[in-house]
């Protein structure tokens, strides 16, 4: 029987590719950028399996002209890029790539945090321009101010894996933990010694405000004109989970008034951020491009996800990180 044919949107690691390629005949988008739009269209028309990854619109366009498309194999934890509803109504699986990027997630956003709260990305760059110099001061009692973090309150929105482990390394710094979630995750307040609190609560309480929530409907904007006035005027505000969670002209609008203390962002609305973006004028904010789990060892992970997903669905078995349970109802997994 002739190998299921499997387009990846994105080149991987060899290992992986050869691991793939004795089971599917593989073709690999090989360019940095990532496919666009139209030449996706072209490239499911073929296609029995796909990789994508989160810069891929998966949308119902895409997967009417996917005729033969059986399960796409998404490179993330995240998946609103796909349109689920359609690919379960069609029997398309879906399969996403959970649990093994917490800690390089969780990493980054203390990285983010320690960067914003002692201005490491400014005072880098008032030493590495000649500012410091310039300024033929070597030390001042008010020079580079910042936050320590002990006593502070750090408000976690969103306590899953990443949320929960961001906590964790919380308690290390001696820090007082809020969080808020759609649940209650009481093993984990036990386990911690932290506290539930409704998101105005926490937005008002909170030094450090940390999102670790999925995009969805009820979430997109989530933070808000509203919200960010209700937060403290020093206030930080730290995002490595979806961009639009946060409406970014109302915390352009925040930063430029003053509503809070500063932002550390690894993720935004529109990606790549645009050349002169606004949010790149202000010194109280550390951006980095989308590198939560840009790690080795995470990304790597990532790739072999994926691929038993694959090779689970070839050989007719349940993927093990099904997203669209309901699809198995419509469609038994394999290509046959």
């Amino acid at each position: 029987m002739e190998k299921p044919r499997l387009f990846i949107s994105r080149e991987l690691f060899k290992d992986i590719i050869e691991r793939l390629s004795e089971h599917f005949q593989v073709e690999v988008w090989d360019r940095y950028k990532p496919p666009p739009y139209k030449v996706l269209l072209e490239k499911v028309k073929d296609a029995d399996a796909l990789i994508s990854l989160l810069t891929d619109r998966i949308d119902e366009k895409v997967l009417e002209e996917a005729e033969n498309l059986r399960i796409i194999a998404q490179y993330a934890v995240g998946f609103d890029n796909i349109n689920i509803e359609a690919a379960t109504e069609r029997g398309i699986y879906v399969t996403n790539t959970p649990e093994v990027l917490t800690e390089s997630t969780a990493e980054l956003t203390w990285a983010l945090i320690l960067a914003t709260a002692r201005r490491i990305v400014e005072a880098d760059i008032f030493t590495r321009w000649g500012e410091w110099w310039r300024k033929n001061t070597g030390w001042h009692p008010k020079m580079m101010l910042g936050m320590e973090l002990k006593n502070k309150i750090l408000g976690i929105i969103g306590l899953g894996r990443i949320g929960g482990r961001v906590a964790e390394i919380g308690k290390a710094f001696g820090m007082k933990i809020i969080y808020y979630d759609v649940e209650r995750k009481r093993k984990l307040e036990e386990k911690l010694s932290i506290k539930y609190r409704g998101l105005e609560e926490l937005l008002r309480e909170a030094d450090i405000i940390s999102i670790h929530t999925p995009l969805t409907r009820k979430t997109r904007h989530l933070i808000n004109e509203e919200k960010l006035k209700m937060m403290k005027r020093t206030a930080i505000l730290i995002n490595t989970a979806r961009g639009a969670v946060i409406d970014t002209k109302a915390l352009v609008k925040a930063l430029r008034e003053k509503w809070i203390g500063g932002a550390g962002l690894d993720v935004y609305e529109e990606e790549p951020l645009t050349l002169n973006h606004p949010l790149t004028a202000f010194k109280n904010v550390v951006l980095t491009p989308h590198i939560g789990s840009a790690t080795y060892k995470a990304r790597h992970a990532m790739a072999e996800i994926a691929a038993e997903n694959l090779i689970a669905f070839k050989n007719g078995e349940e993927p093990p990180n099904l997203v669209n349970r309901e699809v198995v109802k419509v469609r038994k997994p394999g290509f046959k």
